[in-house]
């Protein structure tokens, strides 16, 4: 950019009012203080003094827009004024304030020619006073450097503070953009968990429903019986969103902890149960617990048994299996879960389903590091594997045993 130009970021088309008061202050108080203070021998301060003093401040006006033309501007109209004869003492700490304000606003290599301006400038102040020539050598020195050093300090200022200014722009912007993540988050928690709650008493309902109708006539035991089981189903339904409404309604227990009854209902220990509700909706689930059986953390079970239940759901919608098995293998740093039909295999991928359970559960092995495969089986059928690592220790959230 040129010598002279506006600082990079600068957005003043027209000098501030601050920049403008100040230089009308300045050429004021010159003004004040010459006519009413004039020791011998300097001359009366008459017209031609006012009008100097008035143009060596007025450039201060353009100290932001243009401060190196500010400073010259200022150092020209003190070096006219003391040549022509009148007081030294007045405007002297005009060119002294152009430089601080240049120090502040260009780099250091750019103020070395104005601050020896301002350095001619006061030793020629000196001069004219009849000052000694060492008192003259040394303000000329000492203060062109205490301005750039009051310039260098406030560009450091200046310059904190807008590194500061953007860094809380970023925090303000990471933040907003967490608080989305966090909402989207959420959002596909309440989908998974109403999808893995209802889809599968929702299924055993339509089975159960549509048995009856079709033996309604025929056979009224089984329709009575078929009728039983879509009742159960559907309490058990409405007792899954009572449950899932408690576990997002999250309730403080006063401990920093916070009360979610989900993972304590929903179990490895709870798979049978959803066993026998996929085997009275007609499809007969065997289960096998292998390896030293032990309590897990509860978000491990709680994702095992949502695997399974939507595993065995679709297996009961879209395989057409005459049969199914749940095997879980406890290791020493795993946990193997598979899920084996010997149906049609088109499991969650394809049929009448949209997809969404396979996406669930892939989501739930994400969430604990685990892996999820899902394929036709060699010798037919259709299989769901899951393999989550077990953390060593109690994990930080556990509750300590008593």
């Amino acid at each position: 950019m040129p010598y002279d130009a506006p600082m990079h970021g600068t957005t003043y088309r027209t000098p501030p009012l601050v920049d403008v008061a100040l230089a009308v202050a300045l050429a004021v108080s010159a003004c004040l203080a010459g006519r009413y203070y004039h020791p011998a021998p300097w001359p009366e301060f008459d017209a031609r003094a006012h009008v100097l003093s008035v143009a060596t401040a007025l450039p201060l006006a353009a100290r932001r827009l243009y401060p190196l033309g500010a400073l010259a501007a200022c150092c020209g109209g003190l070096c006219t004024y003391l040549a022509c004869g009148y007081q030294p003492s007045l405007n002297y700490w005009v060119p002294v304030l152009a430089l601080i304000s240049l120090a502040g606003r260009r780099p250091s290599r750019a103020t070395v020619i104005p601050a020896l301006l301002v350095a001619g400038a006061i030793a020629y102040s000196g001069i004219a006073a009849v000052l000694h020539p060492v008192v003259t050598v040394v303000q000329s020195l000492i203060t062109p450097a205490a301005a750039l050093a009051i310039g260098f300090a406030h560009r450091r200022v200046a310059a904190q503070n807008a590194e500061l200014l953007r860094l809380t722009t970023l925090l303000a912007r990471y933040e907003k953009e967490e608080a989305r993540r966090a909402v989207t988050d959420e959002r596909l928690r309440i989908a998974r968990e109403l999808h893995d709650a209802i889809s599968q008493h929702m299924t055993a309902v339509t089975v159960q429903s549509g048995l009856a109708e079709f033996v309604f006539t025929s056979d009224p035991q089984t329709a009575r019986e078929a009728l039983k089981a879509t009742a159960g189903a559907g309490r058990e339904a409405m007792e899954e969103l009572r449950r899932l409404l408690t576990v997002l309604r999250v309730a403080d227990s006063g401990d920093g902890t916070t009360c979610d009854d989900d993972t304590s209902f929903a179990t490895i220990g709870r798979i049978p149960e959803v066993a026998e509700r996929i085997t009275a909706a007609g499809l007969p689930v065997a289960v096998h617990l292998e390896g030293r059986i032990r309590p897990l953390n509860g978000g491990l079970e709680l994702c095992v048994y949502r695997v399974v239940q939507e595993a065995l759901t679709n297996a009961l919608k879209h395989s057409g299996a005459a049969d199914a098995q749940v095997t879980v293998t406890y290791g020493a740093t795993e946990l193997h879960v598979l899920v084996e039909d010997d149906g049609r295999g088109t499991g969650a991928i394809s049929g009448p389903g949209s997809g969404l359970g396979l996406i669930g559960m892939a989501e739930r092995a994400k969430i604990w590091s685990g892996s999820l495969t899902t394929g036709h089986r060699p010798g037919g059928g259709y299989a769901v594997r899951l393999v989550l690592p077990i953390p060593r220790g109690r994990p930080p959230w556990a509750a300590p045993q008593p």
